[in-house]
């Protein structure tokens, strides 16, 4: 729309003019492929910032890009392992599957997961394991678990209305499929436009909170080239804790 391209153009100049950021000019890209290369940027980001934050977070962390092509899914991680048995008695059972559908298997653009430890870690300050407790506890490698599953995120670089929808049911399927601690569910957009952030940003229980790669110069932009509407409708959503800056992302990955 027309709104949408004025108040991207007035971030990119933000960015560009006065923050003196790069912009590689290329030719027209199909929109899969710039949905990749914002998911990787995305995978990216992470990496570079939310394992330097071990002093309030400790952890062997891997942040990896799954997608729909990776072999990796979520029924790898030990909140969901369940749910590859699931998926074989489907695979098996054609009522089954007609029935269940296949939404409870999902493959989220970016995760953050967390290896499991050795008991001699565990124990190197004080003995805290041994063969009598903590026989099912996730976080212990002795017990033959899988990694836990730390945070789905979700990397759209546009929202419209279907890829809004597709953000919530996966972040549903999530909430209700899992066994066990729940992983931080956010999103990561560069919308511009307040109204369809506000589609899935508004609302609470399903998705954390909703990034913005660069809020700051969203706000100045729409306020100076946005309607009325759009300005109040931001507002909520900044005030409302529903949205929030990327820069804010890798601390709140922190608690």
């Amino acid at each position: 729309s027309r709104g949408s391209k004025a108040i991207a153009r007035r971030i990119v100049d933000i960015l560009v003019d006065e923050q003196h950021h790069a912009v590689s000019t290329v030719d027209k890209i199909s929109g899969q492929t710039l949905g990749k290369q914002f998911e990787t940027l995305t995978m990216d980001f992470l990496r570079e910032t939310f394992p330097n934050l071990q002093n309030l977070r400790p952890g062997r962390w891997t942040i990896l890009q799954l997608g729909n092509n990776n072999k990796l899914k979520t029924s790898d991680f030990a909140q969901y392992e369940h749910l590859a048995y699931l998926n074989e008695l489907t695979t098996q059972n054609a009522q089954l599957a007609a029935a269940l559908g296949n939404d409870y298997l999902v493959a989220p653009d970016v995760v953050i997961y967390r290896d499991l430890y050795e008991d001699s870690e565990i124990n190197a300050a004080q003995c805290i394991v041994d063969g009598d407790v903590s026989k099912m506890a996730d976080i212990r490698k002795a017990n033959g678990g899988k990694p836990l599953l730390h945070a789905s995120v979700s990397a759209k670089y546009t929202m419209r209305s279907d890829r809004a929808q597709n953000s919530r049911t996966e972040a549903l399927n999530l909430i209700r499929n899992r066994k066990g601690h729940l992983p931080h569910i956010v999103v990561v957009t560069a919308e511009p436009m307040p109204n369809r952030l506000a589609s899935l940003a508004l609302g609470t229980g399903d998705i954390d909170c909703v990034y913005h790669f660069a809020l700051y110069e969203l706000i100045r932009a729409v306020k100076e080239v946005g309607s009325e509407d759009a300005v109040e409708t931001l507002e909520t959503l900044v005030q409302g804790k529903r949205l929030k800056d990327i820069s804010d992302l890798p601390l709140d990955l922190a608690v």
